[in-house]
């Protein structure tokens, strides 16, 4: 029988853990690392001097330029402040522990994540505070929840309940393992049709009355998400996720009107990347009995991409009066290994590199073979694209008439969903503008 944390006597061995500190080694066992090259760590690899374009790590290789990293940190960070509310950036974006430290040295109040799994990534990263977006009722998540918090005493961990069922597995963990832990959770407001949360108001108020006499759990607040709502039309999308807002404030309301709350501050938590500033102003609601914390979740900012969340953030600019905002930092370098026919050019990356759930990968900038000079990096020859992919290749049109590819061109891909290109990669490299690579970043997924 598996036991908790505290009954099996581990002890607390702080926040180093082996590969999630700078000393992630990088070798030829990481796709994009040169196979010949001496292995490094990833805090050590800005040393080697290395340039994109003299070819000295292998394609296809993941890059995020620096630059645009930077201000999508500062830019975001800005906007929060602006509005007056907290960052915890989704994690499961990245799952970077050198992102996140960057995200929390930025000014992030804390970061989310799906699971417990991921949750111990940012904690030896060295988040104080992190929401789980998520039901929790198994054994193994429990069991991991609690060794993680003994492990950092020091955090705050909430996570989501929607059901008397769930609250009723937290309760019998409890007697089982004989532990009486208090768990920090927040109600979540769910939609019709979709994902998790309570579907009703009187769904929520009958749990949250069973919360706050159960003894197994401390209502902190409100979460519900408003990404599913999204429709890339700023009218509708405006109405829908408004109507969401109204819904959890009046929710809100109630359970502060029956006292129900279990915390000295109620926290109220929202926010995907498509549609987050939609939702600023259910993270400004006041109560009567106690503060009140805005947490916005988004994840996605700190790339940004080339195609979804791009043409989303052109209604937010729109809807904030913003001239710029978050730039795309995401790219992955290829070659072209083959131009086997007139107006057909075959790069060395495919579906095992770049995410093409939402749409195909975008030719975005572009490098002539063996040309070295910080002005060879251009923009993609217009009338490039991507027209299917394969499992190690990627299928790039071109007009014969045009820009004709070259065998051993370099060719950058930007992304749709960098979600789904951070979980193909073990780490990335840090470049700059003039394609010298001056760090880089693990993953852990």
């Amino acid at each position: 029988m598996v036991r908790n944390a505290m009954e099996m006597g581990m002890e607390n061995t702080g926040t180093a853990v082996a590969g999630l500190n700078g000393d992630f080694v990088l070798d030829g066992a990481c796709k994009g690392f040169p196979l010949a090259a001496k292995p490094c760590t990833v805090a050590q690899l800005g040393d080697r001097g290395w340039n994109l374009l003299h070819d000295e790590t292998a394609y296809p290789v993941a890059v995020l330029r620096r630059p645009a990293l930077t201000h999508n940190l500062v830019w975001m960070q800005a906007f929060v402040q602006r509005k007056g509310v907290a960052l915890a950036p989704h994690g499961k974006t990245t799952m970077s522990p050198e992102l996140f430290r960057m995200q929390l040295q930025a000014g992030a109040w804390g970061l989310t994540f799906a699971h417990v799994h991921q949750l111990r990534v940012g904690l030896a990263a060295g988040a104080q505070r992190a929401i789980i977006a998520n039901q929790l009722a198994s054994d193994a998540d429990l069991d991991g929840l609690d060794w993680l918090l003994c492990q950092h005493p020091q955090a705050r961990v909430w996570f989501c309940v929607d059901s008397l069922a769930q609250l009723e597995a937290l309760a019998d963990w409890g007697r089982r393992r004989k532990n009486a832990r208090c768990w920090d959770v927040l109600l979540e407001l769910g939609i019709a049709g979709y994902r998790t949360g309570c579907r009703t108001h009187a769904q929520a108020l009958a749990l949250a009355q069973a919360m706050a006499t159960s003894g197994v759990v401390r209502l902190g607040g409100v979460e519900c998400y408003e990404g599913g709502l999204g429709r890339c039309d700023s009218a509708h999308d405006s109405e829908a996720v408004s109507a969401l807002v109204r819904s959890v404030q009046a929710l809100v309301q109630q359970l502060d009107a029956q006292k129900l709350w279990g915390g000295d501050e109620v926290l109220l938590s929202a926010g995907g990347s498509a549609v987050f500033d939609l939702v600023i102003p259910m993270l400004k609601l006041q109560v009567q009995s106690r503060p009140v914390q805005g947490v916005l979740r988004s994840g996605c900012y700190v790339t940004h991409d080339h195609w979804n969340y791009a043409r989303y953030l052109k209604l937010v600019e729109q809807r904030e009066g913003l001239s710029a905002s978050l730039q795309p930092a995401l790219e992955v370098w290829t070659m072209v290994q083959s131009v086997p026919e007139p107006g057909l050019a075959i790069l060395n990356a495919g579906r095992r590199d770049l995410s093409f759930d939402q749409c195909m990968p975008m030719p975005v900038r572009w490098a002539p073979k063996r040309q070295r000079a910080p002005g060879a990096i251009a923009a993609a020859p217009e009338g490039w694209q991507v027209q299917a992919l394969s499992d190690q290749h990627a299928h790039m049109v071109f007009a014969p008439e045009g820009v004709v590819p070259q065998v051993g061109d370099r060719v950058a891909l930007g992304i749709s969903h960098p979600c789904t290109t951070f979980d193909k990669w073990r780490w990335m490299a840090v470049m700059e503008d003039d394609g010298s690579i001056s760090g880089a970043v693990s993953t852990h997924f």
